[in-house]
């Protein structure tokens, strides 16, 4: 029985990995894993208390996978607790409620104490994240665009899902799984198949327009500027964004913005 384990070829091996949830307290982390997990909903809000954990075998490919889930408390006060286990983490669910912007503003802080406990800059670069953009059956404080902006500029995986409904819950789940995997049999992170055709540049420019609080903070000049100032930061931001030229989610309304906020500046500059 021994011999024939060992000869088994390594791709029909089981493989056993470490997923972690993170955001805000109630953002539906862990009613998305019990309805991946169990096929269920909960209806009744029961806070995780410091780390809840399960284990569940997936198959991937030819491959069964052990996952091991820690569901992290979004509490602040429970940081002492989860902060224990962020170490040797492969997959990472990174959660908000799209019905609450304050937890999608909170995103960069969950990354950054990720990486700060991981502190291997190495390790923490293989670390497989999934976004999931939760609650999507409720009205929406942080729309889709906004969302998947944020996934593709730091190179994460960007899901619409419903723990309600099970919307989305499924594909995230497999996407991550599979991700997990191949880092695994690759020894380095292997980039999800998501070639969307637009670049970093146009990201940051599409997110500079939508949320700056001025004309002159979207077209990236001072109080003041000339014609010329005005109209090299409003060509150098149109050929990144022409809706003929990108393909980026948010392009055409921002491209709105940007001719919106040229001609009111050069209105002030006549």
């Amino acid at each position: 029985m021994r011999n024939n384990e060992m000869d088994k070829p390594r791709s029909k091996r089981s493989l056993r990995v470490k997923i972690i949830s993170m955001g805000n307290s109630e953002v539906g982390k862990s009613c998305i894993i019990k309805r991946y997990c169990e096929k269920r909903f909960v209806h009744k809000y029961l806070p995780t208390i410091g780390i809840d954990y399960g284990v569940t075998k997936v198959p991937v490919k030819d491959r069964e996978v052990k996952v091991n889930i820690f569901d992290m408390a979004g509490n602040p006060l429970f940081y002492e607790v989860r902060n224990e286990f962020y170490k040797d983490t492969q997959g990472a669910i990174l959660v908000y409620d799209t019905s609450n912007r304050a937890s999608f503003e909170s995103l960069d802080a969950w990354l950054q104490e990720m990486q700060e406990e991981i502190g291997n800059k190495s390790e923490m670069d293989n670390v497989v994240v999934c976004v999931c953009a939760n609650k999507i059956d409720k009205k929406r404080a942080v729309d889709e665009v906004e969302g998947q902006l944020w996934a593709d500029s730091r190179g994460f995986s960007y899901f619409e899902t419903s723990a309600f409904n099970g919307e989305g819950v499924g594909e995230m789940f497999q996407a991550l799984f599979e991700g997990v995997v191949a880092t695994a049999e690759n020894g380095r992170r292997v980039p999800m198949q998501t070639q969307l055709g637009y670049t970093k540049d146009q990201i940051d420019a599409i997110q500079r327009l939508k949320n700056a609080k001025t004309d002159y903070d979207r077209l990236g000049v001072l109080p003041g500027a000339s014609k010329d100032e005005v109209n090299r930061a409003y060509r150098k931001l149109a050929v990144l964004l022409h809706p003929d030229k990108s393909v980026a989610p948010g392009s055409e309304e921002a491209f709105k913005l940007l001719v919106a906020s040229r001609t009111t500046l050069l209105k002030k500059c006549a």
